[in-house]
């Protein structure tokens, strides 16, 4: 099982900028209601704006058992975050998350 199924922590600590165009009124498919158009060519998801942000879609507790309700239709931002990568584990501290263990290299036979 994935970190990400427990953690959260991304989804509670940066501004999500992305194209308007990923918007279901324009073709995509992040529903309206979760975004804030910014200007003609930018949406930020609700939410991410704060000085203590946390998007409107995620749901459940931070370090325990939190789900994004929109991932299927999530944004490019949100898609291309990796878990364990330097924004992962920097949004983990910001929570007071240990750091995850690192992964193990594949063993070649």
């Amino acid at each position: 099982m994935s970190h990400c199924q427990t953690c959260g922590a991304c989804c509670a600590s940066f501004r999500v900028d992305f194209s308007v165009s990923e918007l279901l009124e324009n073709g995509g498919a992040v529903p309206d209601g979760l975004a804030d158009v910014i200007n003609d060519h930018t949406a930020r998801l609700r939410g991410t704006d704060y000085a203590s942000p946390r998007c409107a879609a995620l749901g459940g507790k931070i370090g325990e058992r939190a789900h994004c309700n929109i991932y299927e239709w999530r944004p490019g931002p949100c898609r291309e975050f990796r878990e364990g990568d330097d924004a992962c584990e920097r949004a983990r501290a910001r929570h007071g998350l240990l750091p995850l263990p690192a992964a193990r290299p594949a063993v070649t036979r």
